[in-house]
């Protein structure tokens, strides 16, 4: 399994797993609003298109 990586307000994160990855980014996107939402939401969705190292940058 290829090892996800995450970078996000700066941070860089591996994750063990992707439904590891994709459950802490849901909660986090749920839990909060506005541009931090957006961040959490952009890497969700890298995550869900299988992409193993995800930003919280647009596209």
């Amino acid at each position: 399994m290829d090892k996800i990586v995450t970078v996000c307000y700066g941070k860089e994160e591996s994750w063990e797993s992707k439904e590891a990855a994709e459950q802490f980014f849901l909660q986090a996107m749920m839990g909060s609003d506005g541009s931090e939402r957006e961040r959490y939401t952009n890497i969700y969705i890298k995550l869900k298109m299988g992409m193993t190292f995800c930003t919280d940058d647009e596209f």
